[in-house]
Parts: C-alpha cells; structure tokens; sequence
C-alpha cells in the first residue's frame, strides 16, 4: 500500500469517483482537492457532501489551484486531451486515473472489462455470474460503485469486476488487473484522440500492459483489433467467438455455447433462454463463461446465472408495449456501433430515434441495416442535420426539437407490430446530463403516453 498521508493530492471531476477519490485521500491522511469547471447548480448535490466533509472544492472553472500539488487524480468522464490535463502534462505534474489510484489500496482481485461496446452488460453479468456461484463480487468502474469507494472495504477473497474506458486506461501506471477483457474494438471517442483509431485503440491494449503469466487475458477472436501484436505474450490467454471453434475458449454454435481447453470440448448451455437478446450479447456471455471457467465454476451454475440475468438499465431496455407498439430504451447506444447491434436485435420496423452530441460519427455502417429495417428517423440534438444529410436519401427523416417531442410524434405514427427504439448513436451532453439522464426521460415521457 502506497503511503500518500500529507501528500496534496488534485482530483479533476466532482461526481461520484472524483468525490470516492477524496474521501478515499482524507481517510489516507492526504489533503484533497477537488476541481470540477461545471457550474454550481450542475454539481449541487455533490457541493454539499465537499463542504459537510471538509473537503476543499472548486466548481465553475479549473484554476491554476488544480495544478498545486503532488499529483493528479482524473474521473473517468474527463477527456484525456481536456484543457486541464494537457496544462498539467506540460508542466510536468503526474496524473492517475481514479482506477490506477484505488488500485494501490486495494487487495480484492480485479476483473477489469473493456472495450467499444458491451462493457456494461458483460461487466454486469460478470459480477451477477460470480455472486449466484457463491463468491463476494461487486460491479465498479463505470457502473454500481466508484472503485475507490470499495477499496479498503474488501478482502483478498473477493472479486471488482470494474467497467473500464479507454480514459481511464490513459492514465494508469501499474494497474494490473487478475482478469482483463477486451471485447471488441471499433471507431469511437475519435474527437478526443486526435481522430486516431490507432490511439484510441492503443489506450485499450493497457487495460493488459501490466499482467503477467498468472493473469488472464480474454479477447475476441472474431476481431482482429482486440489481439494485435503488440498486446502483452506473457499473459495466459482465452478467446472467445460467434464464427468459428476455437481450441481454447469459448465459442457459439448452432444455438449453444461451447468451452475448450487444449482441443477438449464441452457443452456449457444453449442461448435460447438468454433474457439478453441479440448476438452481441451471446458475445457477452462467451466473454464471461471464459471468466468463470477460469474460476472452475460449474457449468450448471454458469447456466443458472446466464439464464437469470435481467440485462441493465439503458441497453435494450424494453420500457412499455402501447397498442402492440414497443417502445425500447438504448440510451447508452452512444456510437453507431451499438445502433448496429440494437437494430440487428430485432425483427420489427423500426421508428428510430437519432442523434445528439457527435462523436465524428461513419453511419455507412449501419445504411444497410436502416434502408431494411428502420420505417422512419427522428433526427435530435446538435448532429440531427447531419443524420438528415446521410439518410434523407433511404429512409424519411424528420427533425425533431427534443427527445419529448420525437416520442409523442412516434405514438402516432408508430403501427402495431412496430418498435420505437431510442437508440442514438450520439453523446448526450449536447441536451442531457449524461446518457442515464436522457434514458430516463424517454422512459418518463413513454410512461406517461395514454
């Protein structure tokens, strides 16, 4: 355990890891302080908890106090290119991520998942497989708990299965997680990486730089991306796959999920009960069969958690049927990668909700899938011209002033045997708070149809 009493510590982010963090520096003998550059009516909830604990705060703006100290702890949300830490770079003070700086006080196993799509479910189901096969796990990261809430509240015997972003990963030293996964790996976030895949996927590969030969690695074999060369040898490594069979891994087939090991094949479940729909998520399982087969959990307890796994909240997530008319929450569907695995879900015509704060976004992905699947597009936020621009030419596109508004104009339009998916392709900080905001709204405005 790193010793950081009296160390003056930064943390950029006031939300709930940067509040974690200073809580987790203060019970430590550090001197936190907290910079966050939006405003006070935005953070007034976590204004009150600084100023109740005695921790020194600013809100509004990153002053040139932010930069007065040992070293720097980054919340997931900060972009890694953000005003504040390329002025720390350049003046040479050390940043961490919150994950690296929980990691030092922490004697749990970590299971860090990452990846484009996915991270949240799989993390989800990763620590929901762990908990009904008897072990103490807890979902972190991203998702549930800030890491350095958890800390020093677990023991050597207990598992963080931590959703982590490639922002995270920008900025870790010596995170060496027992388990790291990395599901898939298309364009995203290319605006705060210089529009460089190379770079994004570069922050990926450290998610594993820190293992060794008593680690795991997890990737997936149906993407190229996700085991370049250049990602650590040392590391013991199992694949997964829904194209072809693999010697040591898991893989789909035929409507079932397979295990094997040195050629050794066994049948672990069929996915016909999954309440997780779509192929991506028969992705997710493989991913997490991989973990737990790694942990010599049972087959019969990896199909009962497979099987009892509800999904998570924003990811598909079927809100209400309104005269034979469903209507499915994809909030978190923030890239056009995820729009393509939500439209692949369902059989449906689909009145697709689109759009908000764009992420240099390639629609030509999912023009296929639209031009066959989708009746009709709500074009939103600050990207909807364009989205009309691309897709005015193969399917009707419509502007729409608000999310509110898109669902009321889809409630009559929308047929019987038809869905109404938001699925938006698109940050949602351009109108929301944060992808959670925006999905609870659409659930609000559905709720209340009649």
């Amino acid at each position: 355990m790193i010793n950081i009493k009296g160390k003056k510590i930064s943390i950029i982010g006031a939300k709930e890891s940067g509040v974690a963090a200073a809580r987790l520096c203060k019970m430590l003998g550090a001197i936190p302080f907290v910079s966050d550059c939006d405003s006070e009516q935005k953070l007034i909830e976590y204004k009150e908890i600084f100023q109740n604990e005695g921790i020194d705060y600013e809100l509004g703006s990153h002053t040139s106090k932010a930069l007065e100290c040992d070293f720097i702890v980054t919340s997931p949300g900060v972009p890694s290119n953000s005003e504040i830490l390329t002025k720390a770079k350049q003046n040479k003070i050390r940043i961490v991520s919150e994950i690296e700086f929980a990691s030092w006080f922490c004697n749990a196993k970590i299971i860090s998942i990452t990846g484009t799509n996915g991270k949240t479910t799989t993390t989800s189901l990763c620590a929901h497989t762990l908990k009904k096969s008897g072990y103490t796990a807890y979902a972190a990261g991203n998702i549930g708990k800030a890491f350095s809430d958890l800390a020093l509240n677990v023991s050597s015997k207990d598992f963080i299965v931590l959703e982590t972003s490639s922002f995270q990963l920008d900025f870790i030293e010596n995170f060496k997680p027992a388990v790291a996964v990395i599901l898939n790996i298309t364009p995203d976030h290319l605006d705060r990486y210089n529009n460089s895949f190379d770079e994004y996927r570069n922050s990926k590969y450290n998610v594993t730089k820190n293992q060794d030969e008593n680690d795991l690695f997890v990737f997936n074999a149906d993407d190229e991306n996700t085991y370049a060369d250049v990602i650590n040898k040392k590391v013991k490594r199992l694949g997964f796959s829904l194209k072809k069979e693999l010697l040591n891994g898991s893989f789909y087939k035929e409507g079932k999920i397979f295990f094997a090991k040195n050629g050794f094949i066994e049948e672990v479940c069929n996915t016909n009960a999954l309440k997780i729909k779509g192929m991506h998520n028969v992705a997710n399982a493989l991913a997490v069969v991989n973990v737990a087969k790694m942990l010599n959990i049972s087959n019969n307890k990896i199909r009962d958690a497979l099987f009892s796994f509800e999904g998570v909240e924003h990811r598909l997530e079927f809100v209400r049927e309104i005269n034979g008319v469903k209507y499915i929450n994809d909030s978190k569907a923030t890239n056009v990668d995820s729009v393509w695995y939500a439209l692949e879900s369902f059989s449906e015509p689909i009145y697709l909700i689109l759009g908000g704060k764009d992420k240099g976004n390639d629609y030509n992905q999912i023009r296929q899938l639209v031009k066959t699947k989708v009746k009709k597009i709500y074009a939103i936020g600050s990207s909807a011209q364009k989205i009309y621009d691309y897709f005015k030419d193969i399917v009707e596109v419509e502007f729409q002033k608000s999310l509110e508004e898109s669902v009321l104009t889809a409630r009559k339009e929308a047929q019987p045997g038809t869905i109404v998916l938001l699925s938006p392709a698109c940050a949602s900080f351009d109108m929301f708070e944060n992808f959670e905001h925006r999905g609870n709204v659409f659930k609000q405005v559905v709720n209340g149809l009649v």
